[in-house]
C-alpha cells in the first residue's frame, strides 16, 4: 500500500529553516488582491512598508510554503502527485506575524484518514522563532484512490451556513494575472499557469490556487467584519470545495457570531459554485 499509516504517523518530525522580510509580505498581499485602489489608506497597510501589517494567511507561504512539499515526501507516504488535491487548511496564530523573521518549522504527518475511495493526510507544521511559537498550520491533503485500508474515517461533522441571510456580502474580482502573481510566493505548480498542463489535468484553462482564494477571503473578512485589524484573527479554517478561474468574481458571504465569522465563498459567474465552505475565522 502506498501509504503506510503507522510509519507515516510515527515518523520523527522534520525541521526546516524559514525566513522572510517585508518584500515577501508585500508580494503575498499583492498576490491575494491587495493594492486596489493603490492609494487607498486601507490598502497601503498591505502594500507600503512604512504602514505594513501582516495578513495571517501569510503563514501558508512564509519561507516558500515548505510544509506540503516536506509532508508528501515523509516516510510512509508514496503517492501519485497527480491524484493529490488540497482538501482544507487551518492556520492558528499564537501571536502576530512579524514583518521580518527567522524561524524553525517542525512538520509531521498528524493523521491519515480512510475515506473509502480516497485517503486524507493531515500535515501539521509548528513554526517558532527565538521568542517562542508563532503559528500552527494543519494542511489536509486528499489523495484519490488511496482509501479502503480500514482506517479511521476522521471527523464527519459538516458545518452548514446559518439559516439566515448573511450579515455581509462582498465581491472580489480576480485579475486575469492573479495566479501568475500569487505563484511568485512559492507555489510553482504549472496547473496555475500553463494552459497545456491544465488541459491534461482536466481543466479548460489554468485555475487559481486554492490558497490564493483562502487569502482573498480572509482579507475581505479583516477589511469588513474586523475593522481592518489583522491582530484580531486567532485562527482561520476552510474546506476547499471548488475551483476559481482567473478573471472570475469571488463572492464572500459572512455571518457574524459572538467570537467568529463564518463565511461561504462562491464563483459568481458559474451560478455561485462553492469555492470555500465550512470556513470560520475565530477572532478576539
Amino acid at each position: 500500500m502506498p501509504i503506510d499509516v503507522a510509519k507515516a504517523v510515527s515518523a520523527e518530525p522534520r525541521t526546516a529553516a524559514l525566513s522572510w522580510g517585508h518584500k515577501d509580505i508585500q508580494l503575498y498581499h499583492l498576490g491575494v488582491g491587495a493594492g486596489v485602489p493603490a492609494t487607498d489608506p486601507d490598502e497601503l497597510r498591505y502594500t507600503l512598508e512604512s504602514k505594513l501589517h501582516v495578513l495571517p494567511s501569510f503563514a501558508t507561504v512564509a519561507g516558500g510554503g515548505m510544509a506540503v512539499a516536506g509532508g508528501m515526501s515523509a516516510p510512509g507516504i508514496d503517492v501519485d502527485l497527480a491524484a493529490v488535491l488540497h482538501g482544507g487548511q487551518t492556520v492558528q496564530l499564537h501571536r502576530a506575524i512579524p514583518l521580518a523573521g527567522d524561524a524553525t518549522q517542525t512538520s509531521k504527518v498528524a493523521a491519515v484518514y480512510d475515506k473509502g475511495k480516497a485517503a486524507v493526510i493531515v500535515l501539521r507544521s509548528d513554526v517558532a522563532d527565538a521568542d517562542g511559537p508563532l503559528w500552527t498550520c494543519d494542511t489536509r491533503i486528499f489523495v484519490r484512490g488511496e482509501g479502503g485500508f480500514g482506517g479511521d474515517r476522521g471527523p464527519a461533522d459538516r458545518l452548514e451556513p446559518p439559516a439566515r441571510e448573511p450579515d455581509l456580502t462582498v465581491d472580489r474580482a480576480i485579475r486575469e494575472d492573479q495566479a501568475l502573481l500569487y505563484r511568485l510566493s512559492g507555489d510553482w505548480n504549472p496547473l496555475h499557469a500553463d494552459p497545456e498542463f491544465a488541459k491534461v489535468a482536466g481543466f479548460d484553462r489554468p485555475i487559481l490556487h486554492g490558497l490564493c482564494s483562502y487569502g482573498i477571503a480572509l482579507k475581505a473578512v479583516v477589511d469588513t467584519a474586523l475593522g481592518g485589524d489583522v491582530a484580531r484573527v486567532r485562527s482561520y479554517a476552510t474546506r476547499f470545495a471548488g475551483i476559481v478561474f482567473p478573471g472570475e468574481t469571488l463572492r464572500i458571504r459572512m455571518w457574524r457570531e459572538q467570537d467568529s465569522v463564518q463565511l461561504l465563498a462562491t464563483a459568481v459567474e458559474r451560478d455561485d459554485a462553492p469555492v470555500l465552505t465550512e470556513t470560520v475565522v475565530k477572532h478576539d
